[in-house]
């Protein structure tokens, strides 16, 4: 299994000299607008299956309640983020609102990092599962994980992983999943990617800031919407910034957005509300794009729609 990766090159951004920059995604998907009302996702967790994090970024400081490793990288406690894909994700994410750097989508949610990306820039499918079962039984005081993400795929269906899926949203997680990066410019092709092909996950794929599909994007009958994933800026190691490219970096706009929903609706309700509730929700504040639905699901995530 690979993480559908960024598609090369990065490109490093020196933004330290700058005020706080609310990135352009973040701004397309209208979160700023649900930031009151959702106290900024605060108390919402994410766990981020991926290749780890730089814990001490500024902008991530705070963000971050627990972690652990499942890869052959270090012990258990050691989740560092060796190749920047993992960080990136939580800057987007989860970004501090701290008058430095990038804001992510809900910039108060707090962030279990769970490591099944190693250096060699693949995870093992039963690493993969160990984390989700992990995610699932993990609680911290009255907290437990809402929503996983995960930015990594496979063209290979696997019987145990669809099991995994299913018992995280048994267990009321919300799963948010990459599309892939195999699209054949929006052509009418099928490129399929395991976990997002599931149907008990969210499937998302990626768009460019002017609302134009990226020409890497999977299509198929399980994209279920579509967020910026083309030039993201975000969190990279070693305290910077860099742009990267990938349907990767369009599931953690719908991860953050997610965690707004949840606390937005939730205080709205006086109740949890469920996965389907959360998937629902999601794909109903969209627009659609006028592309086919295999191409957009139900088209570009816009939170104040």
């Amino acid at each position: 299994m690979d993480q559908h990766m960024f598609l090369p090159p990065v490109r490093i951004v020196d933004i330290t000299n700058n005020k706080q920059e609310i990135p352009p995604g973040v701004s397309l998907i209208s979160a700023p607008a649900l930031w009151e009302e959702s106290q900024r996702g605060d108390g919402v967790v994410i766990a981020i299956l991926d290749s780890g994090c730089q814990v001490d970024h500024p902008d991530l400081c705070g963000r971050i309640v627990s972690g652990r490793n499942f890869t052959n990288d270090g012990g258990v406690e050691d989740y560092t983020d060796q190749s920047g894909h993992g960080t990136h994700i939580a800057g987007t994410i989860a970004a501090n609102l701290n008058n430095y750097g990038v804001a992510g989508v809900a910039p108060e949610a707090d962030l279990l990092i769970l490591k099944v990306i190693g250096s060699d820039g693949s995870a093992r499918i039963q690493q993969v599962i160990d984390a989700v079962d992990y995610a699932i039984a993990w609680r911290n005081g009255p907290q437990r994980v809402r929503v996983i993400s995960m930015s990594l795929g496979s063209t290979h269906d696997n019987a145990d992983l669809h099991e995994a899926i299913k018992r995280a949203v048994a267990a009321d997680i919300a799963v948010i999943c990459s599309a892939g990066n195999e699209g054949d410019n929006c052509a009418d092709t099928i490129e399929i990617s395991y976990p997002g092909a599931y149907p008990e996950t969210l499937c998302v794929g990626a768009i460019d800031i002017d609302l134009n599909m990226a020409a890497f994007t999977n299509t198929n009958e399980t994209v279920d919407l579509v967020a910026p994933g083309n030039e993201i800026l975000s969190t990279w190691m070693d305290g910077k910034y860099a742009v990267m490219s990938g349907t990767s970096m369009a599931v953690p706009h719908v991860t953050g957005a997610a965690a707004l929903i949840i606390n937005e609706r939730e205080r709205e309700l006086g109740r949890t509300i469920s996965v389907q509730e959360i998937y629902e929700q999601l794909k109903k504040r969209t627009e659609s794009l006028g592309y086919k639905r295999t191409v957009e699901g139900h088209g570009v995530l816009m939170l104040d729609t």
